[in-house]
């Protein structure tokens, strides 16, 4: 049986220009490179896979490039990569300190990438500060991190700080359907926009939940397959909800609402869906803001189809009622009585807005 190597190891970018969602930072850096102006300590900071270590090793690779080495070279004597999770003590720190002061062997620096450098000692700090200030001509200082305020000022003071953000659903979709034609995968635009929501911004969690369910479902990835594998609630549950509410239906909305609870969701998770499937509806409704609306081209038809119907009024009222319900969720003892009872108002908001209407014409 041949090897298997995940997405997210055998898809890693070897160059800047195959970074996804940091262009601003990759042309900063390829610049800084070319106009020989780079820090030589640098803190790249941000949320999980969304490039930090990949960015790192990159530029470790581009700096000892001179054009004479082979095209694979990947410098890896140049490279020291230390996880500060597992290696936080002041004597680790002092350990690097002394390899610091060797020069390369091969090519003209030596890069020291410190993971996760938010988990060292306050000593461990301490002991870094001067090296890190004042390093060798030949030592470059990459420390990477998902949380910066647990950073002491006199680290953040003496580097050059890149704040790497969360990559947009598109920018994932986008590189999702590159890897599906790589892997021979055929792939339903929904089924790739559902996965790179879930992913929140980080790549490399797409990229696990496609090979999840790639394993799931075979070569042939679809929107329902998806929303099985991972038990996500679809947005078709959202569209039928509200359509209950606009007609007043209260029965049909409970027994949906009961449907998904017997599925195994949290009615927390139904009801803050629900209110941010109500914005999604907002937006649509001003052609400057749908934009902000990140979906599909053909799941966008259908939330078009649904503003038409619900007005203004009824969905500013329904995010009110629903984010209250959210927030009411954890301290409540009777936690489905009170989405039932969220639900029930939001079926009776057209109720009252048409009731009205009918009196006002007698």
């Amino acid at each position: 049986m041949e090897h298997f190597i995940v997405s997210a190891r055998k898809y890693r970018p070897n160059t800047f220009e195959s970074v996804v969602g940091q262009q601003a930072i990759t042309n900063t850096l390829e610049n800084a490179i070319a106009n020989n102006h780079l820090a030589q300590a640098l803190l790249f900071t941000g949320p999980r896979g969304v490039g930090k270590t990949t960015c790192a090793r990159i530029l470790a690779k581009r700096i000892n490039q001179d054009g004479t080495q082979k095209e694979d070279e990947d410098f890896a004597f140049n490279i020291f990569e230390l996880d500060a999770a597992s290696n936080n003590s002041v004597d680790d720190i002092r350990s690097l300190i002394d390899q610091v002061r060797i020069p390369p062997q091969v090519g003209k620096y030596k890069v020291y990438i410190i993971d996760e450098v938010h988990m060292l000692s306050a000593s461990a700090f301490n002991a870094f500060l001067k090296t890190l200030e004042e390093p060798p001509n030949h030592a470059i200082f990459i420390l990477a991190t998902t949380e910066k305020h647990n950073i002491i000022p006199t680290i953040l003071s003496r580097c050059q700080i890149f704040d790497f953000r969360r990559i947009t659903v598109n920018d994932i979709k986008s590189h999702l359907i590159e890897i599906a034609k790589s892997e021979g995968v055929t792939a339903e635009d929904d089924a790739l926009h559902i996965i790179a929501q879930k992913a929140d911004g980080a790549l490399r969690d797409a990229l696990s939940i496609f090979d999840r369910v790639v394993s799931f479902s075979g070569n042939n990835l679809t929107r329902v397959a998806v929303t099985e594998n991972l038990n996500v609630l679809d947005y078709t549950t959202y569209f039928k909800a509200t359509g209950f509410l606009l007609e007043n239906n209260i029965p049909e909305a409970l027994l949906l609402f009961n449907e998904i609870l017997s599925r195994g969701f949290d009615g927390n998770h139904f009801i803050a869906g629900l209110a941010s499937h109500f914005r999604d509806l907002l937006v649509c409704k001003n052609p400057e803001t749908i934009s902000l609306l990140e979906v599909g081209e053909q799941v966008e038809i259908l939330y078009k189809e649904q503003s038409v119907l619900a007005s203004k009024t009824f969905l500013i009222q329904g995010i009110e009622l629903a984010n209250s319900c959210d927030l009411k969720y954890k301290t409540s003892k009777n936690q489905r009585l009170l989405v039932e009872l969220c639900l029930m108002q939001l079926a009776s908001i057209t109720f009252e807005v048409g009731k009205k209407k009918i009196l006002e014409a007698l």
